[in-house]
């Protein structure tokens, strides 16, 4: 059985993942509006992601027998003021989340949770890389802010689709 303390913050968890499942919509669409496809897509793709982490978190806690609860979310902001906004708040998002699966881990290892802490061990690798691409698709939407064809190129050539990972937890409903 998982650590109390750790399923009450993994419940908490599954809120900010589903919110920002949320704010990945609301940037898919933005970009949409703009008629930027690849990078909707990018985003679109994104907030599927984001809503897997969520249902891996959800199976975690059927598995260990733990309550599940679903919290609601505050509405994404959907208002941006071009197109680099929304990528700067994507990589806060990114850096808050990785604090939040930091915190995570802490708390397993606080509490003597080997399973727990052994599961949230994806979710550290898994930030590494969403920071280093957000990070990565600021600087170049920052760069050529004022060519949207540019931008739309770079998503297409580097931001394809990755490959399913093996090592990933299973998501609830999968």
């Amino acid at each position: 059985m998982a650590a109390s303390r750790f399923t009450d913050q993994l419940n908490v968890q599954i809120g900010n993942e589903f919110a920002a499942h949320n704010q990945y919509l609301a940037c898919a669409v933005h970009y949409d509006a703009l008629t930027m496809p690849q990078m909707a897509a990018f985003f679109y793709a994104q907030a599927l992601e984001e809503r897997e982490h969520a249902m891996m978190m959800v199976q975690y806690l059927l598995d260990t027998d733990a309550a599940v609860q679903i919290p609601g979310v505050d509405a994404p902001a959907s208002d941006f003021v071009d197109v680099v906004a929304p990528i700067e708040l994507a990589l806060a998002q990114e850096k808050r989340v990785t604090e939040q699966i930091n915190s995570l881990l802490r708390i397993a290892r606080e509490e003597s949770d080997f399973a727990s802490e052994q599961f949230m061990q994806w979710f550290i690798k898994e930030q590494v890389e969403e920071v280093a691409t957000m990070s990565d698709l600021l600087t170049i939407v920052t760069r050529s802010k004022d060519d949207l064809n540019d931008i739309e190129e770079y998503v297409a050539r580097e931001q394809g689709r990755r490959a399913a990972d093996p090592t990933a937890p299973t998501a609830a409903g999968a």
